[in-house]
């Protein structure tokens, strides 16, 4: 029996820059049964995908030179919270580091300024320097270990990272000014200079720089806080015909659960008993309450605002409608968008090129460089290897994409993946599909015109029971309505449904058509000057179907779907946002043009079948759109899937939920149009970090080899690389934190 395929997801420690991103991905790759492994680097965590056990997961890690352990997220778990209480205690030993570092840094930097030089000229001099040089290797033992070891892992692993860097840099200017303070003989008289200050300052102002991005990296996760704060911890279980208050972990399905006013739905379940209102915003962004009574459904995380209601459950664990969000959530949160595997793919060959920079800096210094031309070769080396730290680099696109996907999440809008929230905001034309995208999606019976002496009684009676167990959304108001005139079903035989045309079947011996004018034409029915009477009904967006008995044509039955309220402001939305807005829809052309003028669309095709529509996604992309597709139904399954990006409507079928990239969890096309706003937004931010972390590297490199120097006798500190390597760090978190305060509407 082959095991089942799971989703873990994995804390990772001593993961210091973008570069080992791709190394802890290889290696989880390369293990057997892995199917998928995404590392979000600004979150620490790796989302893993297959058949392997956790342990082969760890060690692949370890063998890769990092440490991890399995994070917990089932429903109840307290993973978050353990993550939480783990990044704050290692936020408090980076200020501890921070300020050990300083302590000493501070002082020697503060007296190489203003009080003495830094040199080593004299016997006592050698003394005091020697002490100062042991306090430094303490700094860099109790404030700097994790540099080192770090560096250490990536040498065994034939590899570099950020690490590598900080280590060559301080030990470079450490050992030469402990060889100094030995052997100060060796060295001319004006290179007997010591970086004891450097070395501290650059260990302390990375570890700040490390402390605040944590800080402010914590920020990001607020939505997925968010959507777990909303799972109830307990539920009020009918066991034995008694209330029993156990774990949300410990409901089973079927159970029936009690919820009174005030209190959240722990799972997923239909009501039972009881009436009530319940307030679902905090899923689909809907701000209005929804009426619940016997046989709806009620989801969990939901507020009970009023009645008291018992339900059976129906989905438990990790298959309620929440937790599937929050690992939906999570999951797009560790995708990578195209844009970010490009900064992955540089920065795995930024830190051996910044070395050879290093190198050649150095050798610059030493063969054209006035006197000291050590002093000053290593200084530049070690500047180099400390402002190009690609820190900042690695977290530019995860920060914004965290960010982004949250902010879409509290908007009711799920994004699957990156690449579908890059490619949403490169949009250039949205296709729609009319029945429960642009309408509500609940057609009502509007007009029953009879023929041939027919009586409208029967002829609704036959049809009704014709289509009685369709899902259609026009079969079931034909249905609908038969019950609301207390008309009794009759039993039918044979059914068929004939795709884009309409059902046949058979009752009580009658032969039975139902559908639009293909059909009446293919099987042979004369409909006669009746088409006058359906075009007249089409124009005012109703959708006439013609319904015929024994050959002969019964009637002509039309249902109008009505537009949602806010339909026609979303799509004006989209439409002032460059977008070219299509429908498509199987109605006749009438109804269809009478619906686009009301949605205020100017391109539309009608009678297209569910094949077709997927073959119209592909002419527009052709004809070189980026295409969006919307829809709620299972016959738009095939064009969401082909679509650059599907939008399912959440209200939907979950076939076309599964297809989508997107899902709206509520019914309006407002989520549409915040999505591809929230979208833009993302990209625009995660642009502006990896400008920011590009240029700031790539410009910072010569200023830091010393191209100033021949012209104004300035060459960069060491301690200033280090400050403005971690306040780029700082720079990046906080510009994707900024995405906190979008709001989709407002735009």
């Amino acid at each position: 029996m082959n095991k089942p395929t799971t989703e873990q997801q994995l804390i990772i420690e001593g993961a210091g820059c973008a570069s080992c991103v791709g190394k802890i991905e290889t290696a989880l790759k390369n293990t057997h049964g892995v199917e998928r492994a995404e590392m979000n680097f600004a979150d620490r965590t790796v989302l893993v995908s297959g058949t392997a056990e956790t342990e082969a997961l760890i060690n692949a890690i370890e063998s890769a030179g990092y440490n991890a352990k399995a994070l917990n997220d089932s429903p109840g778990s307290d993973a978050l919270e353990d993550k939480e209480a783990a990044d704050w205690a290692y936020y408090k030993k980076l200020i501890r580091d921070t300020v050990i570092a300083l302590s000493l840094g501070i002082p020697l930097m503060i007296y190489g300024l203003l009080i003495g030089e830094m040199t080593v000229k004299t016997t006592f001099q050698r003394g005091a320097w020697l002490v100062v040089g042991l306090l430094t290797l303490g700094v860099m033992y109790f404030s700097g270990k994790h540099f080192y070891v770090g560096a250490w892992n990536s040498l065994k692993n034939h590899s570099a990272n950020m690490d590598t860097l900080i280590a060559l840099g301080t030990g470079t200017a450490w050992i030469y000014s402990m060889l100094v303070v030995f052997v100060p003989d060796v060295f001319p008289l004006m290179a007997r200079h010591v970086y004891f200050e450097a070395t501290a300052m650059i260990i302390g102002l990375i570890d700040l720089g490390l402390a605040l991005e944590l800080k402010a990296r914590g920020k990001t996760s607020e939505a997925i806080k968010r959507l777990i704060g909303l799972q109830a911890k307990t539920a009020t279980v009918i066991r034995d015909n008694k209330e029993v208050q156990i774990a949300i972990e410990q409901v089973l399905l079927n159970d029936v659960i009690k919820v009174r006013p005030g209190e959240k739905v722990p799972v997923d379940g239909v009501v039972v008993e009881g009436h009530t209102s319940i307030d679902e915003s905090m899923l689909t962004g809907e701000p209005m309450p929804v009426e619940k009574e016997q046989d709806d459904e009620v989801v969990a995380g939901t507020l009970n605002k009023s009645g008291m209601i018992l339900f059976k459950a129906t989905r438990v664990g990790k298959d309620t409608a929440l937790a599937q969000i929050i690992s939906m959530v999570k999951r797009a949160q560790n995708s990578k968008p195209p844009i970010g595997r490009l900064a992955d793919v540089i920065s795995a060959y930024f830190v051996p090129v910044v070395m050879i920079i290093s190198v050649l800096s150095a050798l610059a210094w030493l063969n054209f460089g006035p006197e000291p031309a050590l002093a000053f070769a290593i200084v530049s080396a070690t500047t180099v290897l400390i402002i190009a730290c690609p820190c900042a680099l690695g977290l530019a696109t995860p920060m914004s994409v965290m960010v982004g996907v949250g902010k879409a999440a509290e908007a009711g809008v799920l994004i699957r993946n990156g690449e579908a929230l890059q490619t949403a905001s490169k949009i250039t034309a949205m296709v729609l599909d009319k029945t429960g995208t642009i309408t509500e999606g609940t057609p009502k019976v509007t007009d029953i015109v009879v023929a041939n002496a027919s009586n409208e009684k029967s002829v609704l009676q036959l049809a009704a029971s014709l289509e009685d167990g369709s899902e259609h959304p026009l079969a079931m108001a034909i249905v609908e309505s038969a019950h609301d005139q207390d008309i009794e079903l009759l039993k039918t035989e044979g059914f068929n449904a004939i795709t884009g045309m309409g059902v046949e079947g058979r009752c009580e011996g009658k032969a039975l058509l139902f559908g639009n004018s293909k059909l009446m034409a293919t099987k042979g029915v004369d409909i006669g000057n009746y088409s006058e009477k359906a075009q007249a009904l089409a124009k005012e967006a109703k959708t006439p179907m013609y319904f015929a008995v024994d050959g002969q044509l019964a009637a002509i039955i039309a249902v109008a779907d009505p537009i949602k309220p806010d339909s026609v402001a979303a799509i004006k939305r989209l439409q002032a946002s460059g977008i070219r807005v299509i429908m498509l829809t199987g109605d006749n052309k009438e109804t269809a043009a009478a619906v686009a003028k009301k949605a205020a669309i100017s391109e539309f095709f009608a009678e297209v079948l569910p094949e077709d529509k997927a073959n119209k996604v592909q002419e527009l992309q052709w004809q070189g759109d980026v295409v969006g597709m919307t829809g709620d139904g299972i016959n738009d399954a095939p064009a969401l899937a082909l679509a650059d990006v599907g939008f399912a409507i959440g209200t939907g079928t979950d076939v076309a939920i599964e297809s989508a990239d997107i899902t709206l969890m509520r019914g309006s096309l407002h989520g549409l149009a915040d999505a591809i706003a929230v979208s833009k937004a993302t990209l625009r931010n995660i642009k502006q970090n990896l400008f920011g972390a590009f240029i700031y590297n790539v410009a910072g490199i010569p200023f830091a080899a010393g191209v100033l120097y021949p012209f104004f006798g300035v060459l960069l500190s060491p301690v200033i690389a280090g400050a403005a390597m971690a306040f780029s760090s700082l720079t990046v978190v906080s510009n994707a934190n900024r995405l906190r305060l979008f709001k989709a509407k407002d735009h």
